[in-house]
């Protein structure tokens, strides 16, 4: 049985005052990213923005040689995952393009804490289908987000994102999570994009969590590439990840990562 007394840490209101500034300064960092994005430019140059924004700031991403245990830390301050990627994406020398959509996700560590979010936009004109895949998980992001209260489980907040997302015509990954964060960038506990309503662990005032719906085009079913990180979608199809750090207030959910 889980024990969530002695493994989620529930943070104190210093805590998260502490949080916000974090998640502050991560957003600021994702939007001079964001300003960057173009076609010609590449994932590599994004990192770079996300970099100098960071070092100018006096913080740094928590992404950088971090190793789970696959041998290979990630070189990158972001994860920049085009098109079929889906997370983990590896800055570097691909060149974005005209109709592309591309999610990326960064960390920043602000006085010993962490904030992380993420999001997915289209490089110039996209297609249709595009922006409605981008808007789809968008907005489960903001469903779930209304749903962060004491009280409620973590099943019902992972069923509503899915429920919706299934509504459109589209599929939530079942491998890949949200996640408590703090003074680690993947803490205890994990929150699926799936579940089913008034199960799982119960929302306790002072829990921080990030929530990211990662939603694909045709399939659920996902792959790692050989680098060890890119995970893409199975059949090649679109893929979008939106993440913001939530924290779980008796006046209702407070969004650590926004500006």
């Amino acid at each position: 049985m889980y024990d969530f007394e002695s493994r989620v840490n529930i943070k104190s209101t210093s805590e998260i005052a502490i949080m916000r500034e974090a998640g502050r300064l991560n957003r600021q960092t994702l939007e001079a990213v964001k300003a960057a994005i173009a076609p010609g430019v590449t994932t590599g140059e994004l990192n770079e923005v996300a970099e100098s924004f960071q070092r100018e700031h006096g913080i740094y991403s928590p992404f950088k040689n971090y190793d789970p245990g696959n041998g290979v830390p990630f070189p990158g301050s972001i994860c920049t995952s085009v098109n079929d990627v889906l997370v983990h994406g590896i800055p570097g020398k691909l060149k974005l393009k005209e109709g592309d959509i591309i999610s990326v996700d960064c960390g920043t560590v602000y006085q010993g804490f962490v904030g992380d979010a993420a999001f997915t936009v289209g490089v110039g004109e996209i297609s249709a289908k595009a922006q409605h895949l981008i808007d789809v998980t968008a907005k489960a992001l903001e469903i779930a987000t209304a749903l962060m209260v004491p009280g409620n489980r973590s099943g019902d907040v992972g069923a509503a994102i899915e429920e919706y997302v299934t509504s459109e015509g589209l599929y939530c990954t079942h491998t890949y999570t949200g996640h408590g964060v703090g003074r680690e960038m993947h803490e205890d506990p994990q929150l699926p994009n799936y579940g089913t309503p008034g199960t799982g662990f119960l929302l306790r005032e002072g829990m921080t969590i990030a929530i990211e719906p990662m939603v694909l085009v045709g399939t659920r079913q996902t792959r790692v590439l050989a680098d060890r990180w890119t995970v893409v979608s199975r059949n090649g199809g679109l893929t979008a990840h939106q993440e913001d750090t939530i924290a779980v207030m008796r006046d209702g959910p407070l969004v650590l990562t926004s500006l």
